[in-house]
């Protein structure tokens, strides 16, 4: 039995959602070890969204499964209106379980994806969703320049060369510490991204007088969600390690992947920069326990026993 008329039947309009939805995941299980200063991290995230984000937007998190501190402080965050979407997942159910919630329910005509260790920069959306717009069949619009294996762009090459409008310029774009800030960052050794750096060059097109380069990355990336439900579902049995299967996809479809000229977003891994270690700064000598622990084979030995560790309690 109903008593009386529900207030709601009332209010003659609702909010409606923004044209692009920027979606963040996150997944930080406790606060020790690889994810001691991941919550700084998140906080460093989301503050630089609030702080560089201009363009109309509404913000989306969907944590995945994280500890007690980290969901208070998101259900904060939403509480200041900071977070417009937050769904908070009982259970880790990997960036591919994540992916098809979001690219299914995100409000959004665009979503503007980033994990929770990205860093905006000023102008980052406007830029993404300006390439967007004006390059046809943009599969994928990641706004860093990157040097990735050609494989998952043979499609844009494939467009650029039949499309006479387009104009083509192959060189150096991207510039050395601009292309270490990223590696480094993913721990890769100075040297191997020195090699990896020299062996190649960018490809550099321009289409009806805007500007990207080619390739694209799955760690942050403006799509039309139309173009993303093309590939759903994910099915992947690990948390993370199979989310190439996204670049995979649009790329064999057709569509383009991209990213802006200039680095918009920055990766900063599981510590923030004011806390790098010891071992990345010149001119301090690591004490002799240290020294020891970094041996490649000691190193790889209690790093594999952390991994088992953490996949009995995580996994």
């Amino acid at each position: 039995m109903r008593v009386g008329q529900n207030p709601a039947k009332f209010i003659d309009h609702v909010a409606q959602p923004q044209r692009v939805t920027v979606a963040v995941v996150s997944y930080i299980p406790f606060l020790q070890g690889y994810y001691a200063e991941s919550l700084q991290v998140l906080k460093a995230c989301l503050g630089s969204l609030k702080e560089n984000t201009s363009y109309p937007h509404d913000l989306l998190v969907f944590d995945n499964g994280s500890c007690e501190p980290v969901r208070d402080y998101l259900m904060e965050a939403q509480s200041s209106g900071q977070v417009q979407y937050l769904v908070l997942s009982e259970k880790n159910i990997g960036k591919g379980g994540a992916w098809n919630f979001i690219f299914q329910g995100a409000p959004g005509e665009i979503i503007a994806y980033a994990d929770s260790d990205i860093l905006f920069r000023p102008g980052w959306l406007e830029r993404s969703v300006e390439i967007l717009e004006t390059f046809p069949r943009a599969g994928m619009v990641t706004a860093r320049p990157l040097r990735t294996p050609e494989k998952f762009y043979t499609s844009t090459l494939e467009w650029a060369d039949q499309t006479p409008d387009v104009r083509v310029e192959r060189g150096d774009f991207i510039d050395w510490e601009v292309y270490r800030e990223h590696v480094m960052s993913l721990g890769t050794s100075e040297q191997e991204a020195r090699e990896w750096y020299n062996s190649r060059q960018d490809l550099r097109l321009t289409y009806r007088g805007v500007s990207a380069l080619v390739s694209a990355a799955h760690f942050q990336f403006t799509a039309y969600k139309s173009v993303l439900q093309q590939f759903l579902p994910f099915e992947m049995d690990r948390p993370m390690g199979q989310v190439r299967s996204l670049d995979e996809r649009i790329n064999a479809a057709g569509y383009l992947r991209l990213t802006t000229c200039e680095p918009l977003v920055k990766h900063l891994g599981n510590r923030l920069e004011e806390a790098a270690p010891t071992a990345s700064r010149p001119g301090k000598k690591l004490p002799l326990s240290a020294r020891f622990l970094h041996i490649p084979w000691v190193k790889q030995g209690l790093l594999r026993v952390y991994d088992s560790i953490f996949k009995f309690y995580y996994g």
